[in-house]
């Protein structure tokens, strides 16, 4: 039997109007939520031409997450720095988290998979969740223009860009305060463990993080490493107004 994109969207009206109140964004032209949601495996099984699966709207839709993303990250950080935005718009649109967003409007309870892939769970898969998310979001963004995109993303990533800050801040606090540390004074920041107590099985760690003979911060942990970030990031906070030559 040979699908229509047409066909299917007419047979699958409730389906798509249940998932547009998911989104908060009704269809124009629902033929594109329907294609979106079409996997290149249930496309193949069902004869439907290559390019009328999902592929083309993931490719479209990946680039209009990253300039929506952006964005919206340029407009609420209005302090943060070129990297520090590229990194944190990295871990906003990348696999796993491009997959908890799909799993937020349930999407996998919408695609159309082949037996094989339905058989393997593929609506949990994160990289097919991601994939479907960002070829929604290329729906959207032909179905109504930059302008839906943009909303739509702002709308959906709202609650994640703050979170997304605080984590980028407290797991990469070593690499951005060498960053800084380098491009501001050409040092490098020196970490030195100052106690060290607790059995074997339950160590904590105080580490101190010194730039020349000043010593900016303190951390502790239940491991180097941790008690390493925790004096990072708190050295960070008042790092704008540090000068060496004090």
């Amino acid at each position: 039997m040979t699908f229509t994109i047409d066909a299917l969207t007419h047979d699958n009206e409730a389906k798509l109007g249940h998932l547009e109140e998911r989104l908060g964004y009704s269809f124009t032209d629902r033929r594109l939520l329907l294609q979106a949601l079409i996997h290149s495996s249930w496309a193949a099984e069902n004869n439907l031409p290559v390019v009328k699966n999902n592929e083309r709207l993931e490719f479209l839709g990946d680039a209009v997450l990253d300039l929506a993303v952006g964005t919206a990250l340029y407009r609420r950080f209005v302090e943060m720095r070129e990297g520090d935005l590229s990194r944190l718009r990295a871990a906003l649109v990348n696999t796993s988290h491009l997959a908890l967003m799909a799993g937020e409007l349930a999407l996998g309870d919408y695609l159309f998979l082949g037996k094989g892939e339905a058989s393997s769970h593929g609506h949990r898969k994160p990289s097919i969740l991601a994939c479907a998310y960002e070829a929604v979001v290329g729906a959207i963004f032909l179905d109504g223009a930059h302008g839906a995109a943009e909303d739509f993303v702002e709308n959906h990533f709202s609650s994640h860009l703050n979170q997304g800050k605080e984590e980028m801040l407290r797991g990469d606090a070593k690499s951005r305060l060498q960053e800084e540390s380098q491009e501001r004074f050409n040092v490098t920041p020196v970490y030195q463990l100052e106690n060290e107590e607790g059995p074997d099985h339950a160590k904590f760690f105080t580490v101190s993080v010194r730039l020349g003979e000043h010593e900016l911060a303190q951390g502790s942990g239940t491991s180097k490493k941790e008690a390493e970030q925790q004096a990072a990031a708190t050295a960070l906070r008042d790092f704008a107004d540090f000068r060496l030559d004090k």
